[in-house]
């Protein structure tokens, strides 16, 4: 299991990186990363980034049955 220090170290690392990418590098549980990057974030030390919908390459995300699923979220220190 990992903990809040090593998931800080592994963005710092990476730069930026999704959830589920540190989830399989740190051999943790998804549920416990996203609690871990939550956390982080309340205490300022990480910020969430998403993809701007406008810059879909399809261009259908506003009507897409998945409801933007396709978008991208990555996690980078402040």
């Amino acid at each position: 299991m990992a903990s809040l220090i090593e998931v800080r170290d592994m963005l710092a690392l990476q730069g930026r990186m999704e959830a589920v990418q540190l989830s399989a590098r740190l051999h943790t549980p998804q549920a416990l990363i996203d609690a871990m990057l939550s956390r982080l974030e309340a205490m300022g030390k990480v910020v969430k980034i998403s993809e701007d919908p406008d810059g879909c390459l399809s261009g259908s995300c506003k009507s897409c049955p998945e409801g933007k699923a396709c978008l991208r979220e990555w996690w980078a220190l402040r």
